[in-house]
């Protein structure tokens, strides 16, 4: 985990031209979904998406008028969001996903648990990023990434200079990112961009990267 120490980064919103020419490279769907999941898809996902228009107060698209927003970039399938939403009602929550059957996973899971402080954000996550106000997000999670393991594809992983400034500017002085990987390669591609970022503290030492869970930690299958 990592805190962010920014003080004073301008709050300039990055030229949306800039933001549409950036490809989305992550797979959109597998297996076709079933019948279910599909309604899930029509009927619930419209009211549970995260209104862009209510960007500049997150907070006015919840039920409760929490004091935090937390984030997570690639949900998956949802356990860990769901988890976190269940142990923490009082902060609101925005889970950001492209994968269309991960999305119809956590469809499910919301319908069955009746979670109230959740709000998906089911495209690219990057233009969410770039609208929403500076220093409005107190944690954002980034667990298990697409490592993109072929050279040629390093590009394309989420960690990177351009995505970590715009994580620094949402997140609060002394708010939090997590990242986890499964990937060595990866982890040290992470080391090496987090190391060099100033906007960032490490809450840890560097040559003893921890292996252990945090105590909040919401196991997965990953």
């Amino acid at each position: 985990m990592s805190e962010n120490t920014e003080k004073d980064t301008q709050n300039n919103t990055p030229d949306h031209k800039d933001v549409d020419s950036e490809k989305f490279y992550g797979r959109r769907m597998g297996r076709p979904l079933r019948k279910v999941s599909q309604e899930l898809m029509d009927k619930l996902l419209p009211t549970l998406t995260f209104d862009k228009t209510l960007a500049h107060d997150p907070h006015a698209d919840f039920d409760q008028d929490a004091k935090e927003l937390w984030l997570e970039i690639g949900f998956g399938g949802g356990e860990h969001l769901c988890g976190q939403a269940k142990a923490n009602p009082h902060v609101n929550f925005i889970g950001a996903e492209a994968f269309i059957n991960g999305i119809a996973l956590m469809l499910r899971e919301l319908l069955e648990t009746h979670i109230e402080n959740i709000r998906l954000w089911p495209e690219d996550v990057r233009p969410l990023l770039d609208s929403l106000p500076k220093a409005s997000v107190s944690r954002i999670f980034l667990l298990f990434p697409d490592p993109w393991p072929k050279a040629r594809h390093h590009k394309r992983r989420f960690v990177s200079p351009k995505n970590l400034e715009r994580v620094a500017r949402l997140i609060k002085p002394g708010g939090h990112l997590r990242i986890a990987t499964d990937h060595a390669n990866y982890r040290e591609w992470i080391v090496d961009h987090m190391k060099t970022n100033k906007d960032f503290k490490a809450q840890f030492d560097w040559n003893t990267l921890p292996t252990e869970r945090p105590d909040d930690w919401v196991p997965t299958r990953y």
